[in-house]
C-alpha cells in the first residue's frame, strides 16, 4: 500500500522550505558584512571609531548643516 500525498501536504512542505530560505535582502546584507570584515582599512577605521567613542571623543550633531559645518 502506498501513502498518498495531498496538495495540502505539498503546500505545507513548500511553506516549510520557504521559511528556511534566505531572502535577497539577507544575502545582500551578508555580502556587505563580509566585504567590510575583509577590508583591513575599514576595520581599522571602525576600531578607531570605537576607541573615540569609549574615550568620549564624540560630538552631538542635530542637523546636516551642523555636520557639514564641522568638516
Amino acid at each position: 500500500m502506498t501513502d498518498s500525498i495531498s496538495i495540502e501536504d505539498v503546500y505545507q512542505e513548500l511553506k516549510a522550505i520557504e521559511r528556511k530560505m534566505i531572502t535577497r535582502e539577507d544575502l545582500e546584507a551578508l555580502i556587505d558584512s563580509v566585504e567590510i570584515l575583509s577590508n583591513p582599512k575599514t576595520m581599522e577605521a571602525i576600531r578607531k571609531s570605537d576607541t573615540d567613542i569609549k574615550e568620549g571623543r564624540v560630538k552631538e550633531v542635530s542637523s546636516v548643516e551642523e555636520l557639514l559645518s564641522g568638516l
